[in-house]
């Protein structure tokens, strides 16, 4: 696996300190089981957040603040969500078969053994299911070849990993592996490579803002 499109810096940035919503942050961390590059650079960003912390002065929780802490680090929260609990910064890069380590233990080893739902024409979907106070979208999406996504926007940040084949836009191509992470200000019109279906997992932290008449009328449908 060649990996040419990498997490930005400031996404590992905010993965490291924590403050990625879940939905980012779970495809930030199925990206780090794949690629070495960006599990060296995060590893970076921690040891010199905890040189930092080294400096700060320690000053006691509230007791409220406290329980929730303990709450949501509880066996029971920690087996059922999030991905990224487990950043895949420890593996050593030999990840078998299409799903990251990190995702397996939500949808299995088989992505083709998914129950997948229609979500527009010639694309289909597998939604995972966020805990309710979380912000944004996380899916899997299931584009047929050749196809093109009409041009869009975003409301807030995107991350898409690419699992299965390929597409391009006015960023690169994007295969397996890689991922895109875009800001609210990024607009682009992704095209399926023609060899291929492609499957991505994708988190968003907002409904894409499509441009075209007839997308913005379907949006509400798709959901996207």
């Amino acid at each position: 696996m060649t990996i040419t499109h990498h997490l930005d810096e400031a996404t590992l940035m905010g993965l490291s300190a924590g403050a990625l919503p879940e939905a980012l942050a779970s495809v930030a961390a199925c990206h780090l089981d794949v690629c070495p590059s960006c599990r060296k650079q995060l590893g970076e960003l921690d040891m010199l957040g905890g040189a930092l912390l080294e400096h700060i002065d320690p000053q006691p929780l509230s007791d409220g603040l406290s329980e929730r802490m303990a709450s949501y680090f509880r066996d029971d929260n920690v087996r059922s969500f999030p991905l990224h609990r487990t950043r895949g910064r420890h593996n050593n890069g030999k990840t078998r078969g299409e799903v990251p380590k990190p995702l397996q233990r939500f949808i299995g080893t088989s992505l083709d053994d998914l129950q997948w739902q229609w979500l527009a024409p010639g694309i289909r979907q597998y939604a995972i299911k966020l805990p309710d106070e979380s912000r944004g979208s996380l899916r899997l999406l299931r584009i047929k070849a050749g196809m093109r996504i009409p041009e869009h926007g975003h409301g807030g940040s995107e991350l898409t990993l690419i699992l299965r084949g390929a597409y391009h836009d006015r960023f690169g191509r994007f295969g397996p592996g890689d991922v895109a992470d875009l800001d609210e200000d990024a607009e682009h019109e992704p095209r399926v490579d023609k060899d291929g279906e492609c499957i991505c997992l994708v988190a968003t932290e907002e409904a894409a803002r499509f441009k075209g008449l007839l997308s913005r009328v379907l949006q509400p449908l798709t959901g996207i």
